[in-house]
């Protein structure tokens, strides 16, 4: 489950490259955290990335 209930920020893919310029697929992930928030005036437990957390996106409950 690594996609933001606010900004719907998910997975994205790309392409990981050695020293000897291998190529390999590989992931990045959002830091997403479980966390208790008003959500239409009620409190419940939505994934907010950190950035949504900082910027004030999320009215956290108590």
């Amino acid at each position: 489950m690594a996609k933001c209930d606010i900004c719907s920020k998910e997975i994205t893919f790309g392409i990981k490259v050695s020293h000897s310029h291998r190529r390999t697929n590989r992931t990045w992930k959002p830091n997403v955290k479980r966390v208790k928030a008003i959500v239409n005036g009620a409190p419940c437990r939505i994934y907010a990335c950190t950035r949504c957390l900082r910027s004030g996106k999320v009215t956290r409950a108590i």
